[in-house]
């Protein structure tokens, strides 16, 4: 008795534990992630509200634009060497747009898992906006490559000419390729900045059942004013306010 006493204590004993569940950090869980997309998504914003009011420089002539983007080049100086504090510019903007994407692809796959078969009752359908955030989002990221060749390395420009900024916007809407492409894209931001600044509100903590009507109204602005001042510049150049 004794000795099957021990044989089955000792079997006992050596039965595995439970494997514990890994532990999260905050930037792998849902909470982080959509935090992460949050605040990149918010300086990316930030660019866009200084992108916008650069680009509008161009309606006071090609002396203003051209220095402005001569200014570009050379802001941070002495400290900083020529070019040097635009490359650091793009390097962060570089790393908010990876932030953002990379986000936005494992949150979709969360949401993939969580709801591995299809919903027996049909959803209340979701804005135009929200349907079409993903889809926004590669059309911004493709319009991103061509407006870096067209505007920067200027190599789908046929008629650029280097060291001149406001010359070479006219030659980009001066054809319909280039106007099709930067209209269809700025759409794509308005609707992209309208439901993720009201999206990253409540992420973030600011949004709440009182302020939402307000930071929808917000957002609806921001997205109109973004939109008609990038939209203005290819629109002056066809009606020949700008030339």
């Amino acid at each position: 008795m004794a000795l099957a006493t021990r044989t089955h204590s000792s079997g006992a004993e050596r039965q595995p534990s439970p494997r514990r569940p890994p532990r999260r950090t905050f930037l792998g869980s849902t909470v982080g992630k959509k935090a992460v997309m949050a605040v990149s998504g918010l300086i990316l914003l930030a660019y866009l509200v200084a992108h916008v009011m650069g680009n509008l420089k161009v309606f006071f002539g090609p002396d203003e634009f051209n220095a402005y983007g001569h200014w570009l080049r050379t802001m941070g100086a002495p400290v900083l060497h020529h070019g040097w504090a635009l490359w650091i510019v793009r390097v962060g903007l570089l790393a908010a747009v990876i932030a953002h994407g990379v986000s936005a692809y494992q949150l979709s796959r969360l949401d993939r898992r969580a709801r591995p078969t299809r919903y027996v009752h049909k959803r209340r359908r979701a804005s135009y906006a929200t349907r079409t955030m993903r889809w926004g989002g590669v059309i911004i990221a493709l319009f991103v490559v061509w407006h870096l060749l067209d505007l920067t390395t200027l190599t789908v420009n046929g008629n650029a000419q280097p060291g001149h900024p406001y010359e070479n916007v006219v030659a980009t809407f001066s054809t319909w390729y280039g106007n099709v492409i930067y209209l269809v894209a700025m759409l794509a931001v308005g609707l992209h900045v309208r439901h993720g600044f009201w999206s990253a509100a409540q992420t973030l903590g600011v949004g709440s059942a009182r302020r939402d009507r307000a930071l929808k109204a917000a957002a609806t602005t921001l997205a109109l004013v973004l939109t008609a001042g990038f939209v203005a510049v290819p629109v002056a150049v066809m009606t020949g306010v700008v030339s």
